[in-house]
């Protein structure tokens, strides 16, 4: 049972929030910004273009990586300062008119500060939280990030039609030094900076949580269905003459995870994970086949809505179950792992799935990708869920041994 109890609203709790909250906001501001800023700025190709907006997931994915390496051995406090010191220095390379070239590495490095600042952010909230509220305080916390996908791109969109690329840099730049000012209000216990035993070479596992992989594994193949709506929602709603209310489609996903996330997380404490994946599955798959044949505002609106509580849900069930797999001190490395296959399966997985439209079109691919989610129903039996009232009472139990 979840011991309500202990305290989840703790002042770090909060201001990593915050933190994060910022952080996705300037994300998904720039990634709707990016790409036209390079075709009109720098008469780019599409393809360009779509390197510019994509290649800031590549950055974010290799900073996770080194992250996760290193961070229980210099400490989740001073590496959250040196990414959010590395995000707004990056960030102000966008200033330098160059080239095309210029901007597509300005926009890599500047996703590798990215990637430094949220894992040490999310590691950060996973050790301060108490173990018997652990999915709880994870589904508090990735509110902040659902909130970010629904404002980032709005404020991004007004912004682009009422000012210049050079004022929407500016307010990014002073978003991420707020930020880095939040930070430095935060007290992280030194014993959160745990090292674990050096490996001597090269292993995979210095890079990688084994026992988090099956998750990042599962994260990766559920984030195609979620990858096809960031790439492909607009093209699809233009065909069926729903742009305007595609417009308000992830304004509805992220009002279905608000209202859904605190009761799930706290089902996730109280009896694990398998009740939460195995309906938010269902969820998810039924919302995509219910996208695939939409035909009006209602029906768009709505799918966006299961889709949320599908996918809005699975996703934080992941993050707190990668670490609950793992042990106390490789946690970074876990939430490393996580985030490297959700940003593999959100930063490629368009790539991979525009090679299909050809072929099935826009809503012949949402009804594979929703079969599909039916599929990875049975892949999570075998990988995870046939274990997973093991991983709650071990889990459980570490406060009490």
């Amino acid at each position: 049972m979840s011991n309500t109890s202990e305290k989840l609203w703790t002042k770090d709790f909060i201001i990593m929030s915050i933190i994060n909250f910022v952080i996705m906001i300037i994300f998904y501001l720039l990634m709707v910004t990016m790409a036209s800023y390079a075709v009109e700025e720098f008469h780019a190709s599409i393809s360009q273009a779509g390197l510019v907006a994509g290649i800031y997931i590549v950055g974010t994915l290799l900073g996770r990586i080194v992250t996760g390496r290193i961070i229980n051995h210099v400490g989740t406090k001073k590496i959250l300062l040196i990414g959010l010191i590395l995000f707004p220095i990056t960030m102000s390379f966008y200033f330098i008119q160059a080239g095309i070239i210029v901007l597509i590495i300005s926009r890599l490095v500047n996703g590798f500060a990215v990637g430094i600042a949220s894992t040490a952010i999310s590691t950060i909230v996973a050790q301060t939280l108490p173990s018997s509220r652990k999915g709880e305080g994870i589904g508090y916390f990735s509110m902040s990030a659902t909130l970010g996908t629904a404002i980032g791109p709005f404020f991004g969109l007004l912004l682009s039609q009422h000012t210049t690329y050079s004022v929407i840099f500016m307010v990014c730049v002073v978003f991420a030094i707020l930020a880095l000012v939040s930070a430095l209000f935060t007290r992280i216990s030194k014993i959160q900076a745990r090292t674990v035993q050096d490996e001597k070479g090269f292993h995979l596992s210095q890079f990688i949580d084994g026992k988090a992989l099956p998750i990042s594994i599962l994260t990766l193949l559920f984030a195609l269905g979620y990858a096809s709506l960031i790439a492909f929602l607009n093209f699809f709603a233009e065909e069926r003459g729903l742009l305007r209310a595609s417009s308000f489609f992830f304004l509805a996903y992220a009002i279905a995870v608000l209202l859904t996330r605190p009761f799930t997380g706290r089902m996730m404490d109280r009896k694990g994970a398998n009740y939460i994946i195995y309906p938010c599955a269902v969820l998810f798959g039924g919302g995509l086949l219910l996208l695939s044949i939409s035909h009006n505002s209602f029906l768009l609106l709505l799918s966006g809505a299961i889709i949320g509580v599908g996918f809005g849900n699975i996703s934080s069930a992941f993050q707190a179950l990668a670490i609950k797999v793992t042990t106390p001190e490789k946690m970074g490395l876990a939430t490393s792992t996580y985030f490297i296959g959700l940003d593999i399966g959100l930063g490629f997985g368009p790539y991979f799935l525009g090679y299909l439209v050809p072929f099935l079109g826009y809503g012949n691919l949402f009804v594979g990708l929703g079969i599909f989610m039916f599929v990875l129903i049975i892949l999570y039996l075998f990988l995870h869920g046939r274990k997973d009232h093991l991983v709650v009472n071990n889990y459980l139990n570490r406060d009490i041994a």
